[in-house]
């Protein structure tokens, strides 16, 4: 598990290192907050159709052949990617096929890697390496923001995709040296033991799908997250567009914005170390305390008041991330993660292609400030509407059962 741990921390700093060079490079090349957006949902476009196909397949592969081939694949986009801004052959539609050509592989290196991690460490233990995994991505996006900007000074765009590329090589080395749990091959008898459906002889896409949509966790679970994410969570691109606009700052500014996001969300990825049994109340009250804090967010004057706000924005939004990804890997029973995995990747991806458009949109309408504020604002309003309801539909069977002796 700390091999792992190490390589996703290198790992994830070259992926921010390439994504916030990536959002900067769109941004120059078309000057469309649309377009940025665009690349975005793009890149996790394939999910919506393939999250099922690649979680099933994760289900039926050896989970660390998966992942090492799926890196090693993601490290040869990277390169090639690198060398087309070095010569400056890079387009835009050129860099949206890439997109694509990620997401495709993502369908099934997500899934993969996220269930290899768990493999690694006693079932008592997943809630903890959840959110070990948590703080490895939080560290790495601090670091890959913050040495994206001096790697972009010295060596030019092209060296964040390389960075990215020989990460993805340094975890694919990694992986075949990887020794499971102990109890790790056991997992389906003790899913069994415990009230869980046996794995049938014939696993199909569709068990996973019907096991998604009958959890009602699950789906509540899904309706807040994509709730965030459509009106706003998308910081990469509402806060670059607010620091570049409103506030008038450039990519320094934004690169300081970024750095502070990340410090708050490894934080809240220490604190989430605490999490045994999250639940849906908690990702409820999580969701719209974190629309609240957008809401100030957008009324901030300067600069310093924005990354004071930052700071528990993203506190709470890694502490969200981890309750739910933590539903998400140990809820289900261990022949059907993969299935629920690449469910979720299909559900969420519906977010993620309206979610960076949408967004990209309202700015362009709204402006970065009145898009952040009527995101908010209508985040908590819905789950405070919804608990509300809740709350009145609770009540009244009880009123019927007093009622009940009398009548």
């Amino acid at each position: 598990m700390r091999w792992w741990s190490a390589a996703n921390l290198v790992s994830n700093a070259g992926a921010w290192m390439q994504l916030t060079v990536q959002n900067l490079l769109v941004l120059q090349l078309t000057g469309s907050a649309t377009v940025t957006g665009l690349s975005l949902a793009l890149q996790v476009a394939p999910g919506l159709l393939l999250g099922l196909v690649g979680g099933a397949a994760v289900d039926r592969w050896p989970r660390k052949t998966t992942a090492a081939v799926s890196q090693a694949a993601l490290a040869l986009i990277a390169f090639g990617t690198a060398a087309l801004v070095a010569l400056g052959a890079l387009s835009v539609p050129v860099l949206l096929v890439l997109a694509v050509l990620t997401g495709l592989i993502a369908t099934v290196e997500g899934p993969a890697c996220a269930l290899l991690g768990n493999d690694l460490v006693p079932r008592e233990d997943v809630p903890s390496a959840i959110a070990v995994g948590s703080v490895v991505h939080s560290v790495g996006r601090l670091a890959g923001t913050a040495v994206a900007g001096v790697a972009v000074g010295l060596f030019g765009m092209a060296s964040a995709y390389l960075a990215n590329g020989l990460s993805f090589v340094l975890v694919a080395l990694v992986i075949p040296f990887l020794r499971p749990a102990a109890d790790a091959g056991a997992a389906t008898a003790a899913d069994t033991a415990n009230g869980s459906p046996a794995a049938p002889a014939r696993q199909t896409v569709r068990d996973g799908i019907v096991f998604f949509c009958g959890r009602r966790q699950l789906v509540a679970v899904a309706c807040l997250t994509g709730l965030g994410s459509l009106l706003g969570r998308n910081y990469g691109l509402t806060l670059a567009a607010f620091v570049n606009g409103a506030l008038h700052g450039g990519a320094r500014e934004y690169g300081l914005i970024a750095t502070i996001l990340a410090v708050g969300g490894t934080a809240g990825a220490v604190l989430a170390g605490r999490l045994r049994n999250p639940s849906v109340r908690l990702v409820a009250v999580l969701t719209a305390a974190g629309g609240a804090l957008q809401a100030l967010a957008a009324l901030s004057p300067t600069l310093l008041v924005l990354a004071v706000l930052v700071v528990p924005m993203a506190v709470l939004e890694s502490l969200s991330d981890t309750a739910v990804t933590t539903v998400l890997q140990t809820d289900p029973p261990d022949h059907l993660r993969g299935r629920v995995q690449g469910a979720w990747r299909s559900v969420s991806t519906v977010w993620g292609l309206a979610g960076p458009p949408l967004l990209g949109a309202s700015i362009q309408a709204l402006g970065a400030r009145g898009a952040l504020l009527t995101g908010g604002l209508l985040v908590s309003g819905t789950v405070g509407g919804a608990a509300a309801l809740r709350r009145r539909s609770a009540e009244r069977p009880r009123d019927l059962e007093r009622l009940s002796p009398a009548v």
